[in-house]
């Protein structure tokens, strides 16, 4: 009998089909199914955006303290959210997509004017209760997002006034910003200047221009060309004023665009700073320790592609691997597999299809191809073992 292996499991989501969670849950599943006597090791993981608080509280399990708070959807509507407490109470998770999430809006509300009109107003509350709760570490995810105002309405609801040339304040999201004359940082949270803030982001989009917040992520939220061109426009005074008002340039630096531009209002009225996700993510929930003596690590995701390399959870997983060999399963190969190949970031890359399917099969699924990827790849392992004890390489 061969010895047993240690497997550590750490597939991000595969996109609307299963999340990171349920995704290492089929495969670690599909892995026993063939090998009952591995330890396998389940680490969810995420990029920052949708998903990654589901990812986090899993791999901590009674590390962590989900709470709940009363907040607002992109459209001013009441809703609830949770956010995580961690190290004590000490530190929190906020994701983003839990109040100003896309996911709120129907698809019939995607409409020019709801991408006007959408504000980040209930990720300043989950920030907010975050403080009241005493935390002085925030790790703010970012990606869903249904907005495109700058993160100005988080601003506001953390104290922040924004008026127009006659003194009054503006209406909520993007469109409004179009009418900035200046703002009023006086009332601004004094807690924002004693806590640490740590945005986990994996885009890379300045503010404003032709690879800006609006023109890049505005039209999947309802945007049509005039309202994209009237969001960049909104955006650009935006910037400037935030840089006249702190003095700081937040306008083309790399992810300031992301989640609708949410990280430049953060870069410029609080101590925020910039990482990529998954490396933020990797290091809340131990990733790099779990793969300390691994044998194997199995990632995922949705699609193996051109995108994959660019700050994607399958290739950090890689890179935390510790030189334990790691293959990628995914829904699919899509435009640039060839490159994920070539890179040497994994040993097998696979896709999980078992027979002619079209995509709208595959995702509703993907749980049992999962599984069965798993469990098919797990009996490939005693294969490899035997050929080897006969002396092949």
């Amino acid at each position: 009998m061969s010895p047993a292996l240690r497997v550590v499991v750490a597939p991000d989501s595969f996109g609307g089909a299963l999340d990171s969670v349920a995704a290492a849950a089929a495969v670690a599943r599909g892995w026993n199914s063939t090998r009952p006597d591995d330890e396998v090791v389940r680490i969810p993981m995420a990029d920052g955006g949708e998903g990654t608080l589901a990812a986090i509280a899993a791999a901590l399990g009674d590390g962590v303290e989900r709470r709940s708070a009363t907040t607002l959807d992109p459209l001013g509507r009441e809703v609830s959210a949770d956010w995580l407490a961690l190290d004590g109470g000490a530190s929190a998770f906020i994701e983003m997509a839990g109040a100003s999430g896309l996911a709120h809006l129907a698809p019939a509300e995607r409409t020019p004017a709801t991408a006007r009109l959408a504000s980040t107003r209930g990720t300043g509350l989950l920030i907010r209760a975050a403080l009241d709760a005493g935390v002085r570490r925030i790790v703010v995810g970012l990606g869903g997002s249904g907005t495109t105002d700058g993160g100005a309405g988080l601003m506001v609801e953390l104290g922040l006034r924004l008026l127009d040339a006659r003194g009054e304040d503006l209406l909520d999201g993007g469109g409004a910003l179009a009418q900035l004359d200046h703002v009023e940082v006086e009332g601004v949270d004094k807690r924002l200047t004693e806590t640490e803030i740590l945005i986990a982001s994996d885009v890379t989009s300045p503010l404003i221009g032709p690879r800006g917040a609006a023109a890049t992520f505005s039209p999947q939220k309802g945007a049509d060309p005039e309202t994209v061109e009237l969001l960049d426009m909104a955006l650009g005074r935006w910037g400037a004023e935030i840089q006249r008002a702190t003095g700081r340039d937040v306008s083309d630096v790399p992810g300031a665009g992301a989640a609708g531009g949410t990280t430049a209002g953060l870069l410029g009225f609080t101590t925020a700073t910039l990482r990529p996700g998954v490396e933020v993510v990797a290091e809340l929930v131990g990733l790099a320790a779990a793969c300390e003596g691994a044998d194997l690590v199995i990632t995922g995701e949705g699609r193996a592609d051109e995108q994959t390399l660019a700050g994607k959870a399958a290739t950090g997983v890689a890179r935390q691997a510790g030189g334990a060999p790691v293959v990628l399963l995914c829904g699919a190969l899509g435009p640039g597999a060839e490159i994920v190949e070539a890179s040497g970031a994994f040993a097998v890359i696979q896709p999980i299809v078992d027979r002619p399917m079209d995509l709208e099969a595959s995702m509703a699924d993907t749980e049992r191809l999962l599984a069965n990827a798993s469990a098919r790849l797990a009996r490939s392992i005693g294969i490899g073992r035997r050929l080897g004890s006969r002396g092949w390489r």
